[in-house]
């Protein structure tokens, strides 16, 4: 009866842009809503007989349920997130095979459709599996971390599941640190070059990592991770901008900033006083002013060999153009004189 009734949902037109486009609701929903409560209540009752169960929620069954989150009605894949969760929880021994089968479908969205409106329903779902697994964690469960939930950040429509996808990641790195270089490192590798909303995302994610990263392990990626944050100071789009000035108000970077001082201050400085003065957004000029006062009141020494060396290389570029400028100024004198010798010899 619940095969019968669970029809394929998902659209069969034109693609889908969660962007622009508002989801197709289920005309029949009032009968699948009663279906899939019924079914719902079958998997959560204390009389279900799970020796039954597995004969009857075969292998095909759990394909065709998981295919189902592709679906554009949201109510739909409420339920079957549910409903998933349950047959999890319940079915121990259909475990590795739900996880394999999602990773079937996020293999197939990454790789070759970057289409499928259920991704942060099925995230949600392995949210809460991944907060499950046992420490030290599987080699498995690492593979799917750095071949399937890392890739995820490289699709056209990451806000449509990010948060999402963001939890799955905090959590892996908190049952397992030694996992942060790799997951940092991903996420320079597929740092949006032009596409600003994404990039406020990349720094909202994060944020959530270097809230829960040992200190160790910042230390080897932090150089990386803030030669990509002076970049985005340095962003012509003030969000971006913003957003990343932002770290300088969260207590947990600031007390890894405060240990690294030495290493990071020099790095930071050059965008932060160019953009001082240059950027085009007032509320960046504030912010920069908080950012680079916490960093002088950090270490005052330090922070002054910074302005000198920073005046110092200013200096070096100034002189750098006035070399470029005496040059092509040489060049056009002697194209000039070059260009009166032959009108005199042609005349």
């Amino acid at each position: 009866m619940f095969s019968c009734s669970f029809p394929p949902t998902h659209p069969t037109g034109t693609e889908y842009d969660p962007d622009e486009d508002d989801p197709t609701l289920e005309p029949s929903w009032p009968h699948l809503q009663l279906v899939y409560d019924l079914f719902l209540r079958f998997i959560e009752s204390p009389e279900f007989n799970i020796q039954y169960a597995k004969d009857l929620l075969n292998q095909k069954f759990i394909i065709n349920l998981l295919d189902l989150f592709d679906s554009e009605d949201p109510r739909e894949r409420d339920f079957l997130k549910t409903i998933t969760h349950r047959i999890y929880g319940r079915l121990v021994a259909f475990r590795p095979f739900i996880r394999k089968q999602i990773n079937n479908i996020f293999y197939t969205f990454i790789y070759e459709t970057e289409r499928h409106n259920g991704i942060a329903e099925l995230l949600e779902v392995l949210g809460s599996i991944i907060n499950g697994f046992a420490i030290p964690l599987k080699d498995e469960h690492k593979t799917f971390l750095m071949r399937v939930l890392l890739p995820l950040h490289k699709a056209k429509y990451l806000n449509a599941y990010h948060p999402q996808l963001a939890y799955c990641i905090v959590q892996f790195i908190d049952k397992d640190p030694s996992l942060t270089v790799a997951v940092v490192m991903a996420l320079l590798k597929y740092w949006p070059k032009v596409h600003s909303p994404k990039e406020v995302m990349f720094l909202n994610e994060l944020e959530e990592i270097l809230d829960v990263i040992e200190p160790t392990e910042f230390r080897k990626v932090m150089i990386p991770l803030f030669y990509q944050l002076a970049r985005c100071v340095s962003s012509p789009h003030f969000q971006v901008a913003e957003r990343a000035l932002y770290f300088w108000n969260n207590e947990c970077i600031l007390a890894l900033i405060s240990e690294n001082v030495q290493q990071l201050l020099p790095i930071m400085f050059p965008a932060l006083y160019r953009n001082s003065r240059n950027h085009w957004n007032k509320t960046i000029h504030g912010l920069i002013y908080n950012t680079l006062k916490l960093f002088m009141e950090e270490d005052q020494k330090l922070f002054d060999c910074c302005v000198q060396n920073f005046s110092k290389l200013k200096d070096s570029e100034n002189s750098e153009v006035e070399e470029k400028q005496r040059k092509w100024q040489q060049l056009e004198e002697i194209a000039n004189i070059n260009a009166k010798q032959i009108l005199k010899e042609e005349g």
